[in-house]
């Protein structure tokens, strides 16, 4: 099996922008490019292969097929196991939370979203929305909620260029405004909205609200994590490398390429090259910004070579 270009799949939520048009020159016929899906076998959308013989065929048609190319982690998931967004925020997105895998399944049959965030650029004070100020009730919670103070309880935190979020599922989020991201997370597409802003949707109406749901999931304390990248900047010869996040979900790390970067995957896992920035080549296939590849496990050693910036995923 040969490396996969990916074929990104958009959506215009109201709150999109303009960037992932104007800064990555991704074509669409939606007026507003809010997310552009990277590496999605989900229902919701799937990206098609660009290149060679399996051109045209979806991605998940060409896993169900050749199952092997997952590698020997993904026999530990029932379905493909991660999808990986740009998310460009012009406006604020609705303050949220996501269930574990044991809620969803049993509730919205898929899997539950734990994600990371890495910020690839932001307006100069923006800001997100990260859990809690402090541990509040799930009462408390749903009162909040009902008299329009539930903005008192949130952490709001100050954002820039290089920050990762790591959510796990139960925190409660929102992207701020004038964010542009990378989103790596679980492949499930269940969110529970649990304050909008009073919002209207393409329909006039406000947008629903999940509250129930959200009570149930929320993890109702303030977060623990930094927001600093888990590893240390590794300069080599060519390229240096930032391990971002681990988990038992995936692995995520930034290389930054200024000549040759050599790496392999292996029979444990497929790996995902989403390059934000740049230009150059892995193997013989000519990148650039806003690429995304699926080197399917098993392929053995890969090269990248340029002035280019990665983000590497496997699990």
């Amino acid at each position: 099996m040969y490396i996969l270009k990916l074929n990104p799949v958009f959506k215009d939520y109201l709150w999109g922008g303009t960037k992932l048009r104007n800064e990555y020159g991704f074509k669409s016929d939606l007026s507003k490019l809010a997310e552009g899906w990277m590496l999605s076998c989900h229902k919701d959308g799937e990206n098609t292969i660009e290149n060679g013989e399996l051109a045209g065929k979806t991605l998940s048609e060409v896993v169900k097929s050749n199952p092997e190319i997952l590698g020997e982690n993904g026999k530990k998931f029932e379905y493909f196991p991660i999808l990986i967004k740009l998310i460009d925020a012009k406006d604020d997105l609705s303050v949220q939370v996501h269930p574990d895998n044991e809620y969803a399944m049993r509730v919205e049959n898929e899997y539950g979203k734990t994600e990371c965030w890495y910020i690839l650029d932001c307006e100069e004070d923006a800001e997100l929305i990260y859990g809690f100020n402090r541990t509040i009730s799930s009462e408390e919670f749903k009162e909040k909620i009902a008299d329009n103070t539930f903005l008192e309880t949130v952490n709001k935190v100050k954002v820039k260029k290089g920050d990762l979020f790591f959510i796990e599922a139960g925190t409660l989020h929102a992207i701020g405004k004038g964010i542009l991201l990378a989103e790596i997370q679980q492949n499930s597409n269940t969110t529970y909205r649990v304050y909008d802003y009073g919002r209207l949707g393409a329909d006039g109406k406000p947008r629903d609200l999940h509250v129930a749901k959200a009570i149930d999931v929320t993890n109702c304390t303030p977060p623990v994590r930094s927001t600093d990248p888990e590893g240390e900047l590794v300069v080599c010869d060519g390229y240096s490398k930032q391990l971002l996040t681990k988990c038992e979900l995936f692995n995520v790390e930034k290389v930054n390429i200024s000549n040759i970067y050599v790496s392999k995957a292996d029979e444990k896992t497929f790996v995902s090259v989403l390059v934000t920035d740049g230009i150059g080549k892995i193997d013989e296939i000519e990148i650039k910004k806003g690429d995304s590849l699926f080197i399917p496990a098993n392929y053995g050693e890969f090269k990248i070579c340029g002035n280019i910036e990665v983000i590497i995923t496997r699990i």
